[in-house]
Formats: structure tokens, sequence, C-alpha cells
């Protein structure tokens, strides 16, 4: 209700007009009972046709005009929440896309599922027939008035009986804000159940975790019904309620009614038009008490929704460089998870210079992901600072700083949207020709060909229904539009073929020609050859920083270090121009003898 009454605050105009409206309807519903009062008295006691021409024509003009009221009515209610609806799902959604993702992961999953349906509850609870049925029920003491005038006791008897449906809806209300709360809990793990089975269905089939599921779902089926139920019953025992107390309140009116009929204090078509204004009066009463349930859920998706919207979110302005040269700073960075004892990793410092080569190596779970996402400025460190060409992460604009990177996460997810839409998410103003050429350098061309309706393709399911390969495919060219001076690549040929391969290391060679920055997130710490250095995220807690230096020439002496001589993966990616060659190989002679070992 404080909602509603916020909403109808804001828009002062519009609410007067409503209570007027209301006001005219409800005056207007009077005509009814008069006329069955009139009809009774005058044209049966003294059968002149005209009489009866007059009230009827009377009274069908009152109910024309009382629905033209209503519609009008109606089209003012949708126009008090319209405005407030769409801010709310557009906020909610804001907290979404913007919220700062170290804080947005902190929240329990069965909460941000939630959030999805809190503008849904809300929308439904302060719909245009809930507004004008809230509204009608003040209006309810003109028929009140009315039966007074006709005589008291019955004024009183629909009074009494007024009271007592308020009242039970009231604790209907309370009883149901309670276990409304408890079925989105139990919902909320349905759904994921329901996912986990749309989604993942040869993983349940190949683990056979389809009886394991079940019995999840069992369980939580028959929680959810126990719940459903008892709001169910609470709902339907409110509404024999009203029904009842509507047939009893009847009787006692007509009861009441024939006595006075008979003592000569009320005539006949007095008793029945009060009948009919006692149901009249009840009737937004009892519509009211039954709006609980949803007032309840909107309530719990308000309160939501003020518990995320503490969230704090990405600034959508910031510091921004003129030219970005590619340079990038760890002072003394450390991050760890919250909740966990122990940092991820900490004290790591290192200036990588403009057209540096990086690899940031790891075991499973060592953080080589996490750096690549403090880099991005998804998360930010727990001590000490990421700059970027000097000037912290901290203090840019977001969106500016992802327009530098040419990033490609280790499990990209793509958008449900057209294909030529998600290549050009960042960059919408892309020359078309450019990115015809970095669809080639991806080795993205075949693909296209071979789809219906080329760029135009939709992507569903956010990409997860590819292949992995076309879908880093498609992430690497999304990446590359940016035409960042820093290169971020997540496990660069994780789940590719060879053809794959030979692309990503074209791609990176160009990259590497070009001067830009490049750091490779790998457990192969051998990964690139050429001059490059090495963070190795296995040493803890304090990272290891190898800087190597160029392979001595033939002709020399000189002990190599340990670092020169440790010998090169069969996939390694060189550092230097000619990175996709300068071994002597083809990518698919590495591939072919990695495969062989």
């Amino acid at each position: 209700m404080h909602e509603l009454l916020n909403r109808l605050k804001a828009r002062p105009i519009v609410t007067a007009e409503l209570l007027v409206g209301s006001f005219l309807i409800n005056v207007l519903a009077l005509a009814s009972s008069l006329f069955v009062m009139q009809v009774l008295n005058r044209y049966v006691a003294q059968g002149v046709d005209s009489t009866l021409l007059t009230l009827t024509t009377g009274v069908i003009l009152a109910i024309v005009l009382e629905f033209l009221f209503r519609q009008t009515r109606m089209k003012l209610a949708r126009g008090i929440s319209a405005g407030p609806d769409e801010a709310f799902a557009l906020a909610g959604f804001n907290i979404l896309t913007r919220a700062k993702m170290q804080a947005y992961e902190q929240l329990p999953p069965e909460v941000r599922r939630e959030m999805l349906g809190a503008a849904g509850s809300v929308e439904s609870a302060y719909s245009a027939s809930n507004i004008t049925s809230v509204l009608d029920v003040p209006f309810a003491l003109i028929f009140v008035f009315v039966l007074y005038l006709l005589h008291p006791i019955l004024a009183g008897i629909c009074v009494a009986f007024i009271v007592a449906v308020f009242a039970a809806g009231a604790v209907g209300s309370i009883v149901v804000k309670d276990k409304t709360a408890e079925a989105q809990q139990v919902s909320s793990i349905g759904s994921t159940l329901l996912s986990t089975a749309g989604k993942e269905g040869d993983s349940v089939r190949a683990f056979n975790a389809g009886a394991f599921l079940r019995r999840a779902f069992s369980k939580n089926l028959f929680e959810g019904q126990t719940i459903r139920r008892v709001i169910g019953h609470y709902q339907g025992l409110l509404q024999t309620v009203t029904q009842s107390a509507n047939s009893l309140m009847s009787v006692a009116i007509i009861a009441i009614g024939a006595i006075l009929a008979v003592t000569g204090e009320m005539d006949v078509g007095a008793m029945i038009g009060a009948n009919i204004l006692a149901s009249r009066a009840l009737q937004p009463i009892s519509k009211f008490s039954q709006l609980g349930a949803a007032f309840a859920k909107a309530r719990q998706a308000i309160e939501l929704f003020k518990k995320v919207s503490k969230i704090p979110l990405e600034a959508e302005t910031g510091s921004a460089l003129r030219t970005y040269a590619g340079g990038l700073e760890f002072r003394d960075v450390a991050f760890a998870f919250p909740g966990n004892p122990t940092p991820l990793f900490e004290s790591l410092s290192l200036k990588i210079a403009p057209g540096s080569v990086v690899v940031v190596t790891g075991a499973n779970g060592a953080g080589k992901t996490t750096l690549a996402r403090l880099v991005m400025g998804l998360l930010e460190p727990a001590r000490g600072q990421v700059l970027a060409d000097g000037l912290d992460l901290k203090q840019v604009a977001p969106e500016w700083w992802r327009r530098q990177v040419i990033f490609l996460p280790q499990e990209p997810a793509l958008f449900n949207a057209t294909i030529l839409e998600n290549l050009t998410m960042n960059k919408p103003d892309i020359d078309m020709a450019e990115l015809n050429r970095i669809v080639d350098a991806v080795g993205l061309r075949k693909y296209l060909d071979e789809s219906a309706n080329g760029f135009d393709t939709p992507i569903v399911d956010n990409g997860w229904r590819l292949s992995e390969g076309i879908r880093r495919r498609i992430a690497l060219a999304r990446a590359l539009t940016t035409g960042g001076m820093l290169a971020l690549i997540d496990e660069p040929t994780e789940s590719l073929d060879a053809e794959g391969c030979a692309a990503v290391h074209a791609v990176l060679g160009s990259l590497a020609k070009a001067g830009r920055t490049i750091i490779v997130m790998s457990h192969d710490p051998n990964i690139v050859k050429g001059p490059h250095t090495v963070i190795d995220l296995n040493v803890k807690p304090e990272p290891k920083v190898i800087v190597s230096a160029p392979p001595a020439p033939p002709s020399s002496t000189a002990t190599p270090s340990p670092a020169t001589t440790a010998p090169a993966s069969p996939a390694a990616m060189p550092a230097v121009p000619s990175i996709a060659t300068a071994d002597g190989k083809s990518p698919d002679d590495r591939r072919k003898k990695r495969l062989v070992q």
C-alpha cells in the first residue's frame, strides 16, 4: 500500500481525476437500487406505464454513464503505474548490467533469479484493475450513508460485516506474506533444477545424474506444492468467508428489513433496495481483501530491489587518456575472494612496457582468469593498483578502458542477437571492410558462408549451442574489433582445431608486428617463444616473475640461462613479428607433434 500511495502522490492531478471519477461511478451505481425501490413503490402500486418508462430510461442512462466513467478511470489508472513499472524494471536491469561484479557475485543465486521476476510481481500487484479496486474502498461509505438514511439499524449491520471481512483479509494477508517468501525461495531452486535438466542434457545422461536430479526435483516439488496448498487454502478460505459474509448480510438485511416493514418503519421497496445497497457496499471491501497475496509478492520484490540496489555500480564516467600506448603496471597487487582466509596472490609488482609480451601461467585455480578480470576492471584488487599508462583503473571510465583491450576470455559467452550485432557490440561504427578482414583473419569466413543468413544468422542460448571452436572464433573476432593496444588472451588455443590454432597464431603474430602489448594466460609457461615475461601464479603467495632473454646466437659459447634453455612447447607462439613461423614449422606441424607426444 505504501508503494501505491507513493505512485498516487507522484501524479496528483491524475489522482484527483481518479478520485472524482470513482466518486461519480459509485454515485451512479446507486441508480440500480433506487430504480428497484421506485418501481416497487410507484409503478407496482399505481401501474402508470409512463412512470416505468421514465424510470427505466433513467437507470439505463446511469448504467451507460457508469460504464464510460469506469473505462476512463481504468485508462487513467494505467497511467499511474505505467511510468513507475517501467522505471522499476529498467532500474533492476541497470543493476544487473552495471553492478560491480565483485559485489554482484556475492549475491545468492536465488536472489539473482528473483530479481528477474521482481518487476513482473510489482506490475501485477499495481495493475489498473487493482488500483481501481482500492480506490473504490472509501466510496463504499456512500452506500452505507444511503442505507443510514433508509434506516440506521441496516447501516449498522452492513458496517459490521464490512469490518469482519476487512479483518479477515488483513489476517490472511499476513499469513500469505510469510508463505509467499518461502514459495519464492523454493521456486528459485526448482528453476535451477529445470535449467540444469534442460541445458546440461548430455552431462545428465552421460554421468547418470538423472536419478539424483529427480530426487532433488521431487523433494522441491513436494515442498513447493505444500507451501502453495497452504497459500491456496488461505486464499480459498478468505474467498469463502467473503461469499458467506455477503450471503449472511443479505439474510440479515432482509430479515431485519422485513420486521421494519411489518412495523411500518420501512416499505417493501426500501427493504429490497437496502439489500442491493448493502451488497454494493461490501463488494469493494471483498475485492480489496483478496489482493493480499499480490501485494505481498510486490512487497517482497520491492524489498529485494532495495537490498540489491545497495550494490555498488560501475562508474558511467571517469578518466580517459587521449591515446593509450599499451603500457600496464601491477603495483603491489593482492587479491582474495571474500571469505577465503588466504589471498589468491599478493605483492605482485611488474611494469609492462608497450609492445611487451607476458605469459601468466599456473595450474587450474591458480588465478589466471582472476588476474585477467583484474586487468579488465571487472574485479578490484584487495590491495595495490593496476595502472594503464600510469592511470589507475579505479579512476578510468570503464567503457573507455574496455575499448582499449582486445579481450578473449577463457569461456566466452555471446549475446542472443545476430552474428553481426555480436561482432560490433563494442564498436558499432566499425567499417565493414575492416570487419571482413577480421572475419578472414580468425577463420570465420567458411562458417559465415555456410550459414543461411551470413552475418544476420541469429545466435541463441548465448552461443552455447555452437561448437566451442566457432564460439571462440566469433569471440576472438569480437575482441579484435576494438583495435586496442593491449591484447588479453585467456587460454588462446583451448578447444581449437589445427585450423583454429593457426588462425590464433597468425592473429597474435599480426598483433606483435603492430606493437600491441600481449598478455597470454596459459597453464603452459612455454607457450610463447622469444623475449617475454612470465608471471608464475603457482608460486604462493607472491607470484614469481621471470624475464626471459632472446635466444643466444648459434655461434655463441655462452651458457644460456635456465629461462632460455627451457624446451619450447610444440604449440609455442613466438612473440616476434614472424610469430606464426619463427620456429620453422607450421601450426599444423606443431599440433601433429604435440598429438604424437
